[in-house]
């Protein structure tokens, strides 16, 4: 006979412990809890009680249980709530004898429980919650894993990431900063008057960039659509409708690569503002990612690994040409910003890797991209706005890839009811919060990245 592995052996007696409370009329799984503290306010509102002290308020918490300590008449248990993580005591003359034995009797590591009690600092000087009454409030049925951390686990991290932050809730610091990126940004550009749009994300032709979509099916139409890859040409209609400062926090989706900077589903910012060029947008880049690490990170810095990165104005300014020393292609481009530390704008791009950009002379255009630590943030540019040029490199464009040339008619028939002068700008979102939570693939802060499937 196969012996029983010892996490089957804590699956059943799970099970066990759940039919029982079942048939006691007990509901594992109530509806709700009345909670009204949290553990890190707890801690900071009674930090000046004295040792063995007790305080005669009382409080309500609820969380996730991660420790049991049980030591005869005492229990002492780590609880971890969306706060941080507090310890409740069990104390035989104090807590109800019922309460004492359901808890012995019932609850495990990973249940969810809910308790009130009053507040006391133990003789070694912890803030705990002296358990009154106590529910449980979610059973689990799968033990927790033992060990959950270090570069071994990391793909099974990624997979299971409800599990990294219930074992690392250190790691939520990372989520919680992507979080205020987000709100800092947002908060600039309406401050700056900007307006916030939604544009589609199934599309009828790919375009707004140069990349491989994701094609998926219109049945109310019978036809393929796709998931955009940018919203640039119909936050450019908007333009031309009058709208003068657009922005939008844009999902896009490119059926390429996955590395430690790309991943095929990611999150973009774009905005534009009509009447503007490219230098002048270069002094709002600087002004807006300023903004930013001071808001997110309190000081004008960004910690790389062992090094900190100043982040202050004027940022330099290289020529793509100088850059790649006189190599004008994309992958050229890419080699030589691994070296560029500081914030740093490359300006002037080759045109035929830049099609929606307005031209400075035969061979360059008005477009920069921001480098920081050799990681690209910002791509922008002052914006094409002749129809007919725009026409003829979308055609120039689609022959170079060898397809057939099929562009977007439509937004050039909009562009013919005249665009005025204006300058984009693009930031891909999951970049920027790699680089301020000093992180080093983007699979660390996106909360799901996609995995490929284990079997």
């Amino acid at each position: 006979m196969k012996k029983m592995s010892r996490e089957q052996q804590i699956i059943n007696e799970k099970r066990r412990k759940l039919e029982e409370l079942r048939k006691k009329g007990i509901n594992p799984y109530p509806h709700k809890f009345d909670r009204k503290d949290f553990s890190s306010e707890i801690k900071k509102k009674y930090s000046k009680l004295k040792n063995n002290q007790k305080s005669k308020n009382k409080v309500k918490i609820a969380g996730r249980v991660m420790i049991i300590r049980s030591l005869g008449k005492l229990v002492f248990v780590t609880v971890h709530d969306s706060k941080g993580k507090i310890q409740i005591v069990l104390q035989k003359g104090q807590t109800n004898p019922r309460e004492i034995e359901f808890f012995k009797k019932y609850i495990d590591v990973g249940d969810i429980i809910g308790c009130e009690g009053s507040i006391i600092k133990t003789k070694t000087g912890e803030i705990s919650v002296l358990v009154k009454k106590l529910k449980l409030l979610s059973k689990s049925l799968l033990p927790l894993p033992e060990k959950w951390h270090g570069l071994q686990d990391k793909e099974e991290r990624f997979r299971k990431r409800y599990l990294d932050l219930i074992m690392n809730p250190e790691n939520k610091e990372v989520f919680v900063k992507r979080s205020e990126v987000i709100k800092a940004l947002r908060d600039f550009l309406i401050k700056k008057r900007f307006l916030e749009v939604d544009t589609p994300v199934l599309q009828p032709i790919a375009g707004g960039a140069i990349a491989k979509p994701f094609v998926t099916k219109y049945n109310a139409y019978d036809m393929n659509v796709y998931m955009r890859i940018a919203p640039e040409l119909y936050l450019k209609r908007l333009l031309i409708a009058g709208f003068d400062k657009v922005f939008e926090f844009s999902r896009c989706f490119r059926n390429e690569g996955v590395d430690w900077s790309h991943n095929p589903e990611f999150t973009n910012l774009e905005f534009y503002q009509a009447y503007m060029e490219y230098n002048q947008l270069m002094k709002l880049t600087e002004e807006l990612i300023i903004y930013v690490v001071k808001k997110v990170n309190g000081k004008l810095e960004i910690q790389r690994n062992s090094k900190k990165i100043k982040i202050k104005k004027p940022f330099k300014r290289i020529t793509f040409e100088k850059l790649t020393k006189g190599k004008m292609t994309d992958e050229a481009f890419k080699q030589a910003i691994k070296k560029i530390k500081e914030p740093t704008f490359v300006i002037n791009h080759p045109m035929d890797i830049s099609p929606l950009a307005k031209k400075n002379d035969e061979k360059t255009v008005q477009r920069f991209q921001l480098i920081i630590d050799g990681i690209e943030i910002v791509n922008a540019f002052s914006e094409l706005n002749n129809p007919l040029e725009q026409e003829k490199r979308f055609k120039e464009q689609a022959k170079k890839k060898g397809e057939k040339h099929e562009h977007d008619e439509e937004f050039i028939e909009a562009l013919k009811y005249a665009m005025p002068p204006a300058a984009g700008f693009g930031m891909g979102i999951d970049r920027f919060v790699m680089l301020i939570t000093n992180s080093n693939s983007l699979r660390e802060i996106l909360l799901f990245p996609f995995m490929k499937p284990e079997k």
